[in-house]
């Protein structure tokens, strides 16, 4: 469990964290000025709450801080959630940001003639080898999932497979690499996590800070 008795909060670098922070501010957690510094090379900060510290992470790793209780709580996208199945994580807020999907996609002349519903084995590449899995299993399709942690767009261009999955917000790079979406497996967008030992220690504490987070998204103007 974390160093401190406070409580962890831990948050994702890069995008989604400029769309949280308005529901973390409005919950009332104001991280400590070194917080906004560009310059700062601290990962965790203190807050205006005294018992409450935020740790800055990859957005890939904070299921993993929630899940192992070096966090108590995190916001992390479903499609992370969804990957690692962790079940000592409970996700009871759907923040709705981080709109985005994830698809399958491939060679625009492939797709001119292609019939995914014709598939009996694919060789695909992948930031997410366990959902890419699970989904082709239940269309009774053998699925070849090649590992990728970035740059998914050049498999198919140099010959590692012809399909990828990824994540897709606008489309712009998928288009700028002549791939194309041929099917959507899932809408991903951000959630509130939670550790499930720490809200049966601490649950009037964590308890408090769901109900405060779920206040702020119903005050959102529908």
């Amino acid at each position: 469990m974390p160093d401190t008795d406070n409580l962890v909060l831990a948050l994702p670098k890069g995008r989604i964290l400029k769309e949280v922070m308005p529901i973390v501010r409005g919950a009332g957690i104001e991280p400590e000025p070194a917080f906004d510094d560009p310059k700062s090379r601290a990962l965790r900060f203190k807050t205006n709450i005294a018992n409450l510290d935020i740790v800055r992470v990859r957005s890939f790793d904070v299921a993993t801080f929630v899940a192992f209780g070096a966090a108590h709580l995190g916001v992390a996208g479903n499609d992370v959630l969804m990957e690692f199945d962790f079940p000592e994580i409970y996700a009871p807020l759907d923040l709705g940001i981080g709109y985005c999907r994830m698809a399958v996609a491939e060679p625009v002349e492939l797709s001119a003639e292609d019939d995914p519903s014709r598939w009996s084995h694919v060789r695909v590449a992948t930031k997410y080898p366990a959902i890419t899995a699970r989904h082709f299993a239940a269309r009774g399709v053998q699925a070849e999932c090649i590992k990728l942690n970035g740059a998914m767009e050049l498999a198919p261009k140099l010959g590692l497979c012809r399909r990828i999955v990824d994540l897709v917000s606008t489309g712009d790079t998928l288009r700028a690499n002549g791939l194309v979406e041929v099917e959507q497996i899932a809408e991903i967008t951000s959630r509130l996590a939670v550790n499930r030992a720490a809200l049966k220690t601490r649950p009037e504490e964590i308890t408090h800070w769901i109900d405060r987070f779920r206040e702020v998204l119903d005050a959102r103007p529908s």
